[in-house]
């Protein structure tokens, strides 16, 4: 366990937590000793001279309030270092999740999966430090000093303690191998359950416009039903080992009793030594009934680390150790082979974007238009071939260089929750008042605002849910503007926009483009004409090359699909 937290977060915390489980050990250990002194109390008190007993009770209580100092030193620790490991793994988890590639996202269960990694998973793998490691240790180790002092008393009886060990070790390892299936399924079934409520709530408008929210609410049904199963089945299955520890327990309880009884009465040991020992076999009792509970707790905190590790184990894309500096911003694609999954994207594609020209993709549906403005960004790394940027392949830049060169306008707009000004600015956040404002206005959006009740402040919401997705996509172009990359990647940004937003947003995509070095992904075919040259996609190959007008001359694909896209217009 303590190896993989530490496989988990890194070997820089090793020695705080050694440190904090030496504190918590040397504190069981002296609270199993304070116990030893009960003999000489006891001894003395049923003697002759019961105020003898005073120099032995002052022993026990200095040995008292050395344990509890101890106990707080270490409780202290362990929050402390909890705490920090905390901040650890949710930045170190942050920063992995940051640099894999977008495809390890596209697994629909990858949602879920995150969502309760990184809330309620990592709480419980980081609570083992500050909450469950002192009970555990204590129960472990407290028990075995007790026996310790037994033996050091009697022999017999010791001996009787030391052999309840290996009992309540064998339940302890049979319990985790019986409950380890269980606790994988249900932490499997909490993810795919978080899954479906998250995606029950963001389809809402499809479902209700659809009149399907009964069957929705159906599948959301089952699979928490699916949960309760579970979970029941992963606490029957706990529930022999947690019997099986209780009974051990008693018997060996019940077993000291009558040995005691027994060497009492045939003179071997006296009242008071059976008594010490009766008392400390009881303490030994609690911490050792508690196992079953703390058990199941570090072993669902260790199918989080595990699933942990697993994350922080798959392959962000490669970081140069000698990071290279574009020269210029022309782009290009050298015999670019690209597989997603068992479809090759692109086979063997190459072309190229002299700097300052406008490209623009075309192609059918699947042809892999919006992928290559993914490897331009390096979303993915090629399987063969290279992506280069001034004459630099993509996967020889620093990430940070790379993307400082780029300003990506998508279809699909994401804003943050806050303001319109705080989603301008993460495009440049040390910009200015007056460049933020600036690049609004070149976006149009200044006419957006001052609709808005606050203004400036006015909160757009989780996704930018309260604009419309025109006013998102002027948004979106502000950021860009701002930014002021050479480069600039647009994902058909105004296929679904009304005709007023779709003029404003022209408008800026005409200021956001003037000067830079721009590739286009066209859905709608009048974007075309404004590009200096025109690749046609389909099968992973440029199919067609050449400016508008040449490409209409051929009467090839390019042709042809112009023909088709501009046919409902002529009939009007």
């Amino acid at each position: 366990m303590i190896r993989m937290l530490l496989r988990v977060l890194g070997r820089e915390y090793a020695q705080p937590l050694r440190r904090t489980v030496t504190l918590m050990t040397m504190t069981s250990v002296a609270e199993g000793l304070s116990y030893a002194l009960l003999v000489p109390v006891l001894r003395e008190l049923f003697g002759d001279s019961p105020e003898d007993a005073w120099p032995w009770l002052t022993g026990f209580g200095i040995a008292i309030a050395v344990y509890a100092t101890l106990r707080y030193v270490s409780d202290l620790s362990g929050f402390h270092v909890g705490t920090a490991l905390l901040r650890g793994m949710y930045h170190r988890l942050g920063d992995h999740l940051s640099r894999l590639p977008i495809g390890w996202y596209n697994n629909s269960s990858r949602l879920g999966e995150v969502s309760v990694l990184a809330s309620q998973g990592v709480l419980q793998a980081m609570s083992v430090i500050a909450h469950l490691l002192a009970p555990f240790v204590s129960a472990s180790v407290t028990p075995l000093t007790i026996v310790v002092v037994m033996l050091a008393y009697n022999w017999q009886l010791g001996l009787a303690a030391l052999a309840a060990a290996p009992l309540v070790v064998g339940i302890q390892v049979w319990t985790a191998r019986t409950s380890a299936a269980g606790d994988v399924e249900r932490h499997k079934l909490d993810e795919q359950a978080t899954g479906r409520v998250i995606e029950f709530l963001q389809v809402q408008p499809v479902l209700r416009a659809g009149g399907r929210t009964g069957e929705r609410f159906g599948l959301l049904d089952n699979s928490l039903r699916d949960v309760e199963r579970a979970s029941r089945r992963a606490t029957f299955s706990a529930l022999p080992g947690a019997v099986g520890l209780t009974l051990t327990v008693q018997a060996m309880f019940t077993a000291l009793l009558v040995l005691g009884v027994y060497l009492a009465l045939d003179g071997n040991i006296g009242v008071a030594e059976v008594l010490t020992i009766l008392v400390l076999a009881a303490r030994s009792a609690d911490p050792l009934l508690s196992l079953t509970d703390i058990g199941g707790k570090l072993r669902g905190a260790r199918s989080v680390l595990a699933q942990l590790d697993t994350v922080l184990r798959t392959e962000p894309l490669p970081e140069p150790a000698e990071p290279r500096q574009p020269t210029g911003h022309d782009l290009e694609f050298d015999a670019v082979t690209f597989r997603h999954g068992d479809r090759t994207v692109f086979d063997h594609a190459s072309l190229t974007v002299p700097q300052g020209q406008r490209l623009a993709v075309v192609g059918p549906s699947g042809a892999g238009k919006s992928t290559l403005l993914q490897l331009l960004a390096r979303f993915y790394d090629v399987d063969q071939g290279a992506v280069r940027i001034g004459g630099v392949d993509v996967r020889e830049m620093n990430p940070e260089a790379l993307m400082a060169q780029m300003s990506i306008v998508f279809q699909d707009v994401y804003l943050f929750d806050g303001t319109i000004e705080e989603n301008i600015r993460l495009g440049r956040p040390d910009a200015s008042d007056a460049d933020v404002r600036a690049a609004a206005s070149a976006a149009r959006l200044d006419e957006v605002i001052e609709r808005l009740p606050d203004g400036w402040a006015a909160n757009v919401g989780e996704g930018g849910a309260l604009l419309s997705g025109g006013e998102r996509q002027r948004v979106s172009i502000a950021r860009a503007l701002l930014k002021d990359a050479p480069v600039v990647l647009l994902d058909e940004v105004t296929s679904a926009l009304d005709p007023v937003n779709e003029a404003a947003v022209h408008e800026g995509i005409e200021r956001l483009m003037a000067g830079r070095t721009v590739v286009m992904v066209a859905h709608r075919m009048r974007t075309v004409q404004r590009a200096d040259r025109v690749v046609f996609l389909d099968g992973g190959r440029v199919v067609e090359e050449g400016s508008h007008d040449e490409l209409l001359r051929r009467g090839g694909r390019y042709a042809e699909f112009w023909n088709i896209a501009m046919a409902p217009a002529a009939r009007k």
